[in-house]
């Protein structure tokens, strides 16, 4: 495709929350993303964690606004946008994020197989889900033929995840082909939760 017939936007270039937790969202995102402070002042904070000149920007509002919002943080479970995902080139890479994030005390809100991909989600202060993944499949044409079958329609939800027992086999030298599949995640004697059963108040 040249660049004369792109229609669509080359790449997300940065998003803008309004906040009244603005050290609080600095802080995590410097937790979560690795993120540094590029500018701040009283109004603005600017925030990147890679070669773009500011990834999330945080617009500051008074702390006490936060109060005549007590709900906020429950919006997007019923409207609006549910999440940014962002993608890790490898499970190695997503489970030692979840270890290096477990061990500061961030903990994801859901983690879950989907079958595409295996997926941890975790909430910012201000109540915005973040997807972090990691592909199941080598190619995009594989998964547009898993979302196109019958495992798929039957089960388009996923089946929940323990990320320290996948963490444990990982470690044990289990290929990661083998870590991606469905039920992988079970820890031994536990229930596995699929489909609709994976989903409650907390992972809505």
């Amino acid at each position: 495709m040249t660049h004369e017939t792109r229609r669509a936007p080359a790449y997300l270039a940065h998003w803008v929350v309004k906040t009244a937790r603005a050290q609080e969202m600095i802080d995590w995102y410097g937790h979560v993303f690795d993120a540094h402070v590029v500018h701040e002042d009283k109004t603005f904070a600017f925030l990147t964690w890679d070669e773009e000149s500011h990834r999330l920007a945080l617009i500051k509002l008074p702390s006490p606004v936060k109060l005549a919002f007590p709900l906020a943080k429950l919006r997007r479970k019923v409207y609006g946008i549910d999440h940014l995902a962002f993608g890790f080139d490898s499970l190695g890479t997503l489970l030692h994020k979840w270890e290096k994030l477990r061990e500061i005390g961030i903990e994801p809100v859901w983690a879950i197989n989907h079958g595409p991909t295996t997926s941890l989600y975790y909430e910012d202060p201000d109540g915005i889900r973040l997807e972090f993944q990691v592909e199941n499949f080598p190619s995009a044409r594989q998964v547009m033929d898993y979302i196109e079958g019958d495992e798929f329609e039957a089960n388009p939800i996923g089946v929940n995840i323990d990320p320290g027992y996948l963490l444990e086999r990982y470690r044990a030298g289990v290929p990661e082909r083998e870590l991606l599949k469905q039920g992988a995640g079970t820890r031994p004697g536990t229930t596995q939760k699929a489909n609709r059963k994976a989903i409650n108040f907390r992972t809505l």
